[in-house]
């Protein structure tokens, strides 16, 4: 196996008692970088700290990531003026917050004859949010109910 030193030098092509007698000597560890390689890569390092610094590398990724929520608003054909501006104002306060939201028109018995007026509400939806988000998913029936998914507008 090809062996590299601590520093990066490269020690040359070795048996692996000879690279973890050099690791040895030097109170590091023999850590397989490229098992694919011919020959194989290993590298004489602190194992400790290299999957120390691993962590750290991961933890930083992570706590850079951005977690976009799926929040759901449900409403029904027949939803006064009211109950539907009190609604929006959720949908809008989810978008300014970076969430996507998704809103569901549901129907009941009869009410799946008239699928044409919940189709109106979502134009509705669309008309009142036009500035603060965009249409991510057109709408769509899904059983009982009608779904369409708005994303925020990028700033």
């Amino acid at each position: 196996m090809r062996i590299i030193d601590h520093e990066g030098k490269q020690l040359g092509v070795m048996t692996t008692r000879d690279g973890v007698k050099l690791a040895e000597d030097t109170g590091l560890d023999l850590v397989e970088i490229s098992p694919n390689a011919t020959p194989p890569v290993c590298r004489i390092m602190d194992y400790g700290k290299y999957k120390y610094q691993m962590s750290k590398k991961a933890h930083d990724a992570k706590k850079k990531q951005v977690v976009i929520h799926l929040k759901e608003v449900k409403m029904r054909s027949k939803t006064d003026e009211h109950d539907f501006n009190f609604k929006m104002r959720h949908v809008e306060r989810f978008l300014a917050d970076g969430d996507k939201a998704k809103i569901t028109i549901v129907f009941r018995g009869r009410e799946l004859a008239h699928i044409d007026l919940g189709r109106e509400m979502l134009k509705k939806v669309v008309d009142v949010i036009k500035d603060k988000g965009v249409i991510e998913q057109q709408p769509r029936m899904e059983g009982k109910s009608l779904t369409m998914i708005i994303s925020p507008a990028a700033k």
